[in-house]
């Protein structure tokens, strides 16, 4: 397992803890992921994620809910949502992070410690996700120049 999945399991962990109860410390969460990750870029990348996720946890949650037919974030399992929420902060806000990397990596996390379902709704939520936030491409340039028209046509 690379470092970079490493702490975003880490940080899996982090959001999960957080949704059950939000008063845990900085401290305390410092100290968790310094327990787990030894590496202080690990570490770092880790917070980062974390950090991310809560600072733009509206934000996050308002997109997810919209990508997600018929689901309210709520009645989703704390894993599976917690993964969308990391995979959504990756696709939406780290740029360094390839949005394919970053769905590829929540699905993973998902098949090992989500529910038998959950690889395929993390997919099927950040991939519509991903697709929402793709800025639009601009229309392929013509190979062959135009020439104007002649006048009077």
């Amino acid at each position: 397992m690379s470092r970079r999945s490493r702490a975003r399991e880490v940080a899996l962990q982090l959001l999960f803890q957080r949704d059950h109860n939000a008063a845990v410390a900085r401290p305390a969460i410092e100290a968790f992921a310094e327990e787990r990750l030894r590496d202080l870029e690990t570490r770092r990348f880790c917070l980062e994620l974390f950090d991310g996720v809560v600072g733009h946890l509206e934000e996050i949650d308002a997109k997810l809910a919209a990508a997600a037919d018929n689901w309210r974030l709520p009645r989703m399992a704390t894993v599976d949502r917690n993964l969308l929420r990391l995979g959504a902060f990756e696709i939406l806000f780290l740029k360094d992070t390839p949005p394919a990397v970053a769905l590829d990596e929540a699905i993973e996390l998902a098949r090992r410690f989500g529910s038998a379902e959950s690889s395929a709704f993390v997919n099927g939520v950040l991939d519509r996700l991903r697709r929402e936030a793709e800025p639009l491409a601009p229309p392929p340039a013509s190979p062959i120049p135009q020439e104007p028209a002649p006048e009077g046509a």
